[in-house]
C-alpha cells in the first residue's frame, strides 16, 4: 500500500494576510486541516461548527495580529447564519473566502431509507452551502472578489451502495457550484467544488476500518485513502489569486478511483 508523500509546502506564511475566510465543519477532519493551513498562511478565520470546540480552536490558532472568530451554530439555521455574517461584517468588514465543508453521511439502502434522513442529508449537504453562499454574496459583490469552495465527494460522480441521499446531495452541490460560478463570475467571484475519495479523518477511519476499507483501497489505483491535509492544500490553491481563472469546476482528488 502506498503512503502519502512528503512534499514541500506550496503555501507560505502571509499568502492570505488580510483575507477573511469562513470554514464550516471546522472542528475536525478536512475543516480542521483547512483552518490550520489558512491560519498558517495569515488568514483571519471564522470557524463554524456545531461543536463548542471551535471556540478553543479559534484561540489556539491565533498569532501576532490574527484574531479568529469561533461561531457555534447549525448551518441549516438561516437566522443563525445571518447573525454570524453580521458579526463578521462588524468585526472584519469583509469576507474573502467561504469553504463549505460541513456535511453528513447517513447510510441506508434506498429501499429502506427514511424520509427524515433524506431531508437531513439534503439540508446539511446542499441547502446549507446555498444559504451560506447567499449570505456572503453582498460583501463579496461589494469587494468585486471572492472565493467559494464547496466540499463535495466522489459520490457526486459515481454510484455508491447505501449512499442514495449522500450521492444525490453531493451531485446537487456540484450542480449548484456551476450555477453560482456562472451567475457570479461578473462580480469577480469564483465557485468550485472538490470531490475527494475516502479521507482518513477520525470518522473516516472508523467507517472504513477492517475488510470494507481493504476492499475500497484496492479499488483506488494509488492504493490508499486521501489525507485531510491533501484536500486542504487544494482548498488553499482554489482560494488563492493564482486560481482566478478556475471556476465552475468539480476537481476530483481520488487517487484515480473514478478513472479505474
Amino acid at each position: 500500500m502506498s503512503t502519502a508523500p512528503h512534499a514541500p509546502a506550496i503555501t507560505q506564511p502571509d499568502d492570505f494576510a488580510g483575507r477573511v475566510a469562513i470554514v464550516t465543519g471546522a472542528a475536525a477532519g478536512i475543516g480542521l486541516a483547512t483552518s490550520q493551513l489558512l491560519a498558517r498562511c495569515g488568514a483571519q478565520l471564522v470557524l463554524v461548527d456545531r461543536s463548542q470546540a471551535v471556540l478553543e480552536l479559534a484561540k489556539r490558532l491565533e498569532r501576532d495580529s490574527q484574531h479568529h472568530l469561533g461561531c457555534v451554530l447549525d448551518v441549516c439555521d438561516e437566522a443563525a447564519i445571518g447573525r454570524c455574517i453580521a458579526q463578521i461584517e462588524a468585526r472584519y468588514g469583509r469576507i474573502d473566502i467561504l469553504v463549505n465543508n460541513a456535511g453528513v453521511a447517513l447510510l441506508q439502502e434506498a429501499e429502506v431509507a427514511s424520509s427524515s434522513d433524506w431531508d437531513r442529508t439534503m439540508a446539511i449537504n446542499l441547502k446549507a452551502p446555498f444559504l451560506l453562499a447567499q449570505a456572503v454574496l453582498p460583501m463579496m459583490r461589494r469587494q468585486q472578489c471572492g472565493r467559494i469552495i464547496n466540499l463535495a465527494s466522489q459520490a457526486s460522480v459515481v454510484a455508491l451502495e447505501r449512499h442514495a441521499a449522500y450521492c444525490a446531495s453531493k451531485a446537487g452541490l456540484v450542480a449548484l457550484s456551476r450555477v453560482l460560478a456562472l451567475e457570479w463570475a461578473c462580480h469577480g467571484i469564483t465557485v468550485n467544488a472538490i470531490s475527494p475519495t475516502v479521507v482518513e479523518t477520525e470518522l473516516g477511519k472508523q467507517a472504513w476500518a477492517g475488510p470494507v476499507g481493504v476492499a475500497m483501497r484496492a479499488r483506488i489505483p494509488v492504493g490508499r485513502f486521501a489525507q485531510p491535509e491533501e484536500v486542504a492544500h487544494l482548498v488553499a490553491y482554489l482560494a488563492s489569486p493564482q486560481a482566478a481563472m478556475i471556476t465552475g469546476e468539480n476537481i476530483l482528488i481520488d487517487g484515480g478511483y473514478t478513472v479505474a
